[in-house]
């Protein structure tokens, strides 16, 4: 499925497209391509769940196929669908013209030109720069019946659209699920992927991220934003920030031509890496400064 030999350069191929993982995530990457496997992947907002698919579809030179769940979200919706429209316009011309062979006109209706394929179809087409990258991203959103649906689907990579017929893959795609675990997915999905839990990352790996996502970052104020962070996620909070955030708040202190972090400078930006309220009331007043205080006794001398 993929030119990828060893662990090492998965994480090389990674790393490349500005991705840094640790080695236990490159392991899982290389083996679900080397085994043909479905990845599942959970873990909090913002810890790069989504970003791995993109970095992989891009190391490998494969089209991004994104299904984004939602609640409600059914087979059809994720599938195909007709294009009614389309359809209607086609059946008054033909009643116009007069004489419409009905079961011609039906076989033209129900064909290739007015179908709309959805994700999961455009993943099982074929496609000349190999199996594409299927990211079902936040399945926990949808409920047990489209569960049970994608189990069947990516257990046998193919799709039925009963005007047609089954579709299937002539290579599987490389297929990435992720969950926010906002509910419990179901066992029997899990058993079919190889899982693995994306964490916050340790101090120096993040500092490692934010240098490959915000290179133009002074190494002092890096550290300065790394280390508040890391001092965020160990408060109480309603929702604690992820990767994801640090790197948007690096880029907003850059904007703003900042050169060290102050706590005038941390509350006028603190929507750039707290998404709640009541989070951000908590670090109001002195709170800001003590922060700040514990997070550079943190810092080793550069």
């Amino acid at each position: 499925m993929s030119k990828m030999e060893s662990i090492d350069q998965v994480q090389e191929m990674l790393s490349g497209e500005g991705y840094v993982c640790g080695r236990d995530l490159a392991t899982v990457t290389f083996l679900a391509l080397r085994l043909g496997r479905p990845i599942f992947l959970e873990g909090e907002a913002g810890v790069g769940k989504t970003e791995i698919a993109k970095a992989i579809a891009s190391g490998l030179g494969r089209d991004l196929i994104r299904l984004q769940c939602y609640e409600g979200l059914d087979a059809a919706s994720a599938v195909y669908e007709w294009n009614f429209a389309a359809q209607m316009v086609a059946i008054r011309t033909a009643e116009a013209s007069g004489g419409a062979d009905r079961s011609a006109l039906q076989e033209e209706l129900f064909g290739p030109d007015y179908l709309v394929e959805r994700p999961l179809l455009k993943a099982m087409r074929p496609n000349e720069r190999g199996a594409p990258v299927l990211l079902i991203d936040e399945l926990d959103r949808t409920d047990e019946p489209f569960e049970a649906f994608l189990l069947e689907a990516l257990s046998d990579f193919q799709v039925t659209i009963p005007e047609i017929g089954t579709i299937k893959a002539p290579e599987p795609p490389i297929v990435i699920v992720t969950s926010n675990r906002t509910r419990e997915v179901h066992d029997a999905l899990k058993r079919r992927c190889l899982y693995h839990w994306v964490d916050y990352p340790d101090f120096n790996r993040e500092l490692e991220i934010l240098k490959s996502r915000a290179p133009e970052a002074a190494e002092a104020l890096s550290r300065e934003v790394v280390a508040f962070v890391q001092a965020l996620r160990t408060e109480d909070l309603f929702k604690k920030p992820g990767v994801a955030e640090t790197i948007d708040w690096a880029k907003c202190l850059l904007a703003l031509d900042v050169l060290t972090l102050s706590p005038e400078v941390i509350a006028d930006t603190l929507g750039a890496v707290l998404k709640y309220q009541d989070d951000i009331a908590k670090l109001q007043g002195s709170e800001a400064k003590r922060l700040l205080d514990e997070a550079r006794a943190t810092l080793e001398p550069a």
